[in-house]
C-alpha cells in the first residue's frame, strides 16, 4: 500500500548509537553471507572464532526486521496479509518494500547492521556445550555465493578457507547426528531458468543441494531448533505461550502402504512398524536409489507420502526433521511467521510476554498463504517450462515416466524437468494398453510392454499450449529395447505353455 512504502521511507538508513550501545557487540567477529548468485535480500550471516578454550563460537546471524517493521503499522499489515514473499522466474513479489528487504535489513558487506543472533559455543565434535539469544549488531565481511563457497569447500584457496572449510566439518557432523537421531534425508533438485532481455528462457539449469547449501541449511536448522526449544520452556501463570511453531505430522498409514506396496517392485522394502522405523527405511531407500532410473520417481512419491508442514500452536514436532520442537526464525524478510517469532523470542529475553489469543489463526493465515505461493511458484515454473519447449518441437529428449493413468503416462524430461502427457491413444500401434492402479502402470494385452513410473524412455516434443500449461509428447520406440520386452513376454509366455503341457501329461 501507499501508506506502508511512506513508512518504510521514513525507516532511518544509520542505526542510532544509543540502540547499538543496547546490543551484543559482534562487529569485531569474521561474519560472512553465502546466498545464491542472483540474491538481493541477505537475511542470514554466519560468524565464527576459535575461543581460548579450544572450542568454536558460531553465530547465526539474521536480520533483525522486527526493529524496523513494527506491530499496528501499515508495514506490519501488508507483511501480515502477504505473510510470504513469491519467487516466480522472471520476478520476486517481496513480502516487503524492497528498500527494507534489500537495503536496510539485507546483511551486506561492510555495512553495520542489526541482527537477532543465536551464538553457539561448541566442541571440536559438534556438540553445543552453551548458547546465547539476543539483539546484536555486525558487520559482514565477505559475501559468498553458493559456487564460491563450494570451490574453497572442494580444496580452493581464500583468506577465509579456514573458517568455511571449519564450518563445513561441523554442519557435517550436525547433519550426520540429525540423520541418526530420525530425520529423513530427501534430496531437492530447483529449476533454474536462463532468461533473455525479455525474460523468455533460452535455457534450463538443474540446480543440486550441495555441500555448500547443506552448510547454511545446518546452521539455520540448528537456530530455528534452538529458538523453538527456548520458547517451549517458558510459560506464563503456568500455561504454554502461544507460538507459530513449524510442525509436520507422521504419514498417513494408508499413503504409506501404497508406497511400500511401490517401492518393493524396485526391491526396496520399508519396514512400518513405527515411526522411527518409517524414517530409518526411508533413508536406507534413499541412499540405495541415489543416481539409478528409479530415484526421481521414488523421491517424489516419498515426498508426497508424508504430510505437509505447516504452522501450528499445536508442537507435535516434526517429524521430517526429527525435532521436537522447531520454528521458523531465519528468513523474516520473506516469511511473516518468522517476525511472529521474533517479537515472541523477545518477550521471553524481557520476561514480558503478551498472550496472543489470534496466534492461532494467524499461524493457519500464513500456512494458507504459503500454499498459495508454492502452488503460484510452480504454476510459473511450469508457464515457464511449455515457453522454453516452444522452441524445440520435434525434438528428442531422454525422459522418465513421472505419472501413470487412464489416458497414458506423463514423462518428465531428465535435463529440463519439463513434464508432458503421452496419450494412450498414440501407443495403439505397440499394443492395447490397460491401466493397472496398483502398480502404477500401463501394461500392453498381447505384448506384454510396460510402461511403468520411474521407466526411462524417449519421447517427441510435439506440440505446446501456453495458456493450458501444456506440453504434448510422443513415445519414440527404442527397437532394442521394445524388441527386449518382446522377448521377455514371449519368453513367459512360451515357459508358461510347457508347464500347462506337462500337467496336460501327467493328468494323462
Amino acid at each position: 500500500s501507499k501508506e506502508a512504502l511512506k513508512e518504510a521511507e521514513k525507516l532511518p538508513n544509520s542505526l542510532s548509537e544509543e540502540e547499538i550501545a543496547s546490543r551484543k557487540d559482534c562487529r569485531d567477529i569474521l561474519t560472512i553471507t553465502i546466498d545464491p548468485t542472483d540474491a538481493k535480500d541477505f537475511d542470514d550471516a554466519i560468524s565464527y572464532r576459535i575461543l581460548k578454550n579450544g572450542n568454536y563460537e558460531v553465530g547465526v546471524h539474521i536480520a533483525d526486521v522486527s526493529y524496523y517493521v513494527q506491530p499496528q503499522t501499515h508495514l506490519d499489515a501488508d507483511a501480515y496479509q502477504r505473510a510470504t514473499s513469491v519467487y516466480f522466474p522472471d520476478r520476486v513479489l517481496p513480502m516487503l518494500p524492497e528498500h527494507i528487504s534489500n537495503f536496510l535489513c539485507s546483511l551486506r558487506p561492510n555495512e553495520d547492521k542489526f541482527a537477532f543472533s543465536v551464538i553457539f559455543q561448541i566442541n571440536k565434535d559438534a556438540k553445543v556445550q552453551h548458547f546465547w539469544i539476543g539483539r546484536s549488531v555486525i558487520r559482514s565481511d565477505k559475501r559468498f555465493t553458493y559456487d564460491e563457497a563450494q570451490e574453497i569447500i572442494e580444496g580452493g584457496k581464500s583468506e577465509y578457507s579456514e573458517a568455511i572449510t571449519q564450518l563445513y566439518a561441523l554442519s557435517k557432523k550436525i547433519r550426520e547426528e540429525r540423520f541418526e537421531n530420525g530425520a529423513i534425508n530427501f534430496t531437492s533438485k530447483e529449476v533454474r531458468f536462463q532468461l533473455d532481455e525479455e525474460a523468455k528462457p533460452i535455457g534450463i539449469t538443474i540446480v543440486e543441494n550441495k555441500a555448500d547449501n547443506q552448510l547454511i541449511e545446518e546452521w539455520m536448522l540448528l537456530a530455528n531448533k534452538t529458538v523453538a526449544t527456548y520458547v517451549s520452556k517458558k510459560s506464563v501463570n503456568k500455561r504454554e505461550i502461544p507460538f507459530p511453531y513449524r510442525v509436520h505430522d507422521v504419514p498417513n498409514e494408508d499413503k504409506l502402504k501404497v508406497f511400500a506396496a511401490f517401492a518393493s517392485r524396485f526391491g526396496y522394502k520399508l519396514n512400518l512398524q513405527t515411526p522411527e522405523a518409517i524414517a530409518a527405511s526411508f533413508n536406507k531407500m534413499l541412499n540405495l536409489v541415489a543416481d539409478k532410473p528409479e530415484q526421481a520417481v521414488l523421491e517424489q512419491l516419498g515426498i508426497r507420502t508424508m504430510s505437509k508442514a505447516l504452522y501450528s500452536t499445536d508442537n507435535i514436532g516434526h517429524y521430517g526433521l526429527g525435532f521436537d520442537n522447531y520454528c521458523h526464525f531465519t528468513s523474516p524478510i520473506r516469511r511473516y511467521p518468522d517476525i511472529m517469532v521474533h517479537r515472541i523470542l523477545q518477550e521471553c529475553i524481557d520476561g514480558q510476554v503478551k498472550i496472543d489469543k489470534q496466534m492461532e489463526a494467524k499461524s493457519r493465515h500464513c500456512s494458507e498463504q504459503e500454499k498459495k505461493a508454492m502452488d503460484a511458484e510452480r504454476t510459473a515454473d511450469k508457464y515457464k517450462q511449455v515457453e522454453y519447449m516452444q522452441s524445440h518441437i520435434g525434438e528428442v529428449f531422454d525422459a522418465v515416466v513421472s505419472g501413470v493413468s487412464t489416458i497414458g503416462f506423463w514423462a518428465e524430461i531428465i535435463n529440463t524437468k519439463c513434464e508432458g502427457l503421452v496419450p494412450i491413444n498414440d501407443l495403439s500401434e505397440l499394443d492395447e494398453f490397460a491401466f493397472l492402479e496398483a502398480s502404477y502402470a500401463l501394461v500392453g494385452r498381447y505384448h506384454g510392454i510396460k510402461f511403468q513410473m520411474g521407466d526411462t524412455v524417449a519421447v517427441r516434443v510435439v506440440a505446446t499450449n501456453i495458456e493450458k500449461l501444456q506440453i504434448d509428447l510422443e513415445y519414440v520406440p527404442d527397437s532394442s529395447l521394445l524388441k527386449k520386452k518382446q522377448k521377455k513376454a514371449a519368453k513367459k509366455k512360451d515357459t508358461s505353455n510347457k508347464k500347462t503341457d506337462s500337467k496336460k501329461k501327467k493328468k494323462s
